[in-house]
């Protein structure tokens, strides 16, 4: 019975706006253009690159290409409410679904990719390439 109560309050219970709000200081255009995708950072003598290619920032989601040229981004999503630029995605193509997530800091985006019929979760980082 307090399991019931517990779920009723919390379905009840209003989340406050300021959690819920965007920042609206951040200018989300940064994330626009080619980016070159350094999938194994810890190792700088490989050439392990993938690419994304953000074209367009409709209010807090965007549209393009991730890992490689025709891989669509679906279901993106961005999040600024703490003062950074997060983002979210799927890709897939015929070996898999892959979720897709990072932030960006200082120029460059820092990220991961998980792919659940593989077992792996890929660290990685970007720079723009434009």
């Amino acid at each position: 019975m307090k399991i019931i109560y517990v779920l009723l309050f919390s379905l009840l219970v209003p989340i406050p706006d300021n959690i819920k709000a965007q920042s609206t200081d951040i200018d989300l255009n940064v994330l626009v253009g080619q980016w070159k995708i350094d999938m194994s950072p810890q190792d700088k003598t490989d050439g392990n690159f993938a690419m994304m290619n953000i074209t367009k920032i409709e209010g807090y989601t965007f549209k393009g290409e991730f890992y490689r040229e025709g891989v669509k981004i679906r279901n993106a999503q961005i999040n600024s409410q703490l003062g950074v630029i997060y983002g979210a995605l799927v890709s897939g193509d015929n070996s898999g679904i892959y979720n897709t997530s990072f932030y960006y800091k200082d120029g460059m985006l820092h990220g991961t990719t998980h792919s659940v019929n593989k077992n792996f979760l890929a660290v990685w980082t970007a720079t723009k390439s434009y």
